[in-house]
C-alpha cells in the first residue's frame, strides 16, 4: 500500500523518510526500494500520483523557453554576453537580437544594447555543454526602460504569480504598476509614482518571506489595502 509519511506543504530535511510505496517523484527526492526520501531542505509537494521537494534555496538553472531579465555585461563586436543570475555565462548573438540580418561591418552593437543594459530576454538553448544562449528577436522582449529591478530566490516566483497569475495580477491592480517577472528570480516593476514601486516591492518582499505559509493571497491583499489607506 502506498502512503506518504509527511504532511503536504511541510518543510523536510535531507534524509527525511517522505513516503513509501509506488509513486512517480520529481525534484529533491531519491527512491530506494519502496522508499522516498528527500535530498534537499525544502516544501514537500503531494499532488496525489506525483511527490516532490521544492529546495527553498536553489541556484536558477536555465532551460530553453525561460523568460529571464538579463543585466549586459560585455559586448563584442558580434554579439554580448548577458549576466542572468546563474552560475552560467549567457550568450546573445547579434542575429537572434533584432529581426534583420546584421552586418558586423556596417552595425554597431552599442546602438542595440550596451553594457549596463537590462534586458528581457528568453533562454533559446541550454544543454550543459555550452553556456546558454538567448534571444530578444521575438514581440515583447528587448531593452527595460526605466522602473527597478529587485532579486529574489528563483524558486519563490510561481509564488509570485500564483494561479493562473492570481498573485501577480492582484499587486498590479492595487499598486497600479507594470511588473515583469524573469524566470531566474529577477523582478521589473515599473509605476506612475515612485511609492506605487515601492509598495509593490514590499508586497513581492513579504511574498518571499512567507512563500510556504498557507493564506498568503489573503494576506498579501490585506497588507496592500492597508497600505492605500
Amino acid at each position: 500500500m502506498s502512503k506518504t509519511l509527511i504532511e503536504n506543504h511541510d518543510i523536510v530535511v535531507p534524509g527525511a523518510l517522505l513516503a513509501e510505496g509506488s509513486y512517480k517523484y520529481g525534484d529533491g527526492i531519491i527512491k530506494k526500494g519502496d522508499n522516498y526520501f528527500a535530498t534537499v531542505v525544502g516544501l514537500f509537494l503531494d499532488k496525489g500520483e506525483l511527490i516532490q521537494v521544492k529546495a527553498l534555496k536553489a541556484k536558477y538553472v536555465p532551460r530553453p523557453g525561460d523568460l529571464v531579465i538579463g543585466k549586459v555585461v560585455e559586448i563584442s563586436l558580434t554579439s554580448w554576453i548577458v549576466d542572468i543570475a546563474c552560475p552560467f555565462i549567457a550568450i546573445l548573438s547579434a542575429n537572434n537580437a533584432i529581426e534583420k540580418r546584421f552586418d558586423s561591418v556596417k552595425d554597431d552593437v552599442r546602438k542595440i544594447f550596451d553594457i549596463g543594459d537590462i534586458i528581457l530576454t528568453k533562454i533559446f538553448a541550454f544543454d550543459r555543454t555550452r553556456d546558454p544562449s538567448l534571444v530578444t528577436n521575438e514581440r515583447g522582449l528587448g531593452k527595460l526602460r526605466g522602473g527597478r529591478i529587485i532579486e529574489i530566490e528563483s524558486a519563490h516566483i510561481p509564488r509570485v504569480i500564483g494561479k493562473k497569475g492570481t498573485m501577480i495580477n492582484m499587486i498590479k491592480r492595487l499598486t497600479r504598476t507594470q511588473i515583469i517577472t524573469g524566470q531566474n528570480g529577477r523582478i521589473w516593476v515599473q509605476g506612475k509614482k515612485p511609492e506605487d514601486e515601492l509598495r509593490a516591492i514590499e508586497a513581492i518582499r513579504k511574498i518571499e518571506r512567507e512563500a510556504f505559509t498557507q493564506n498568503l493571497t489573503n494576506r498579501i491583499q490585506s497588507f496592500l489595502s492597508e497600505k492605500q489607506s
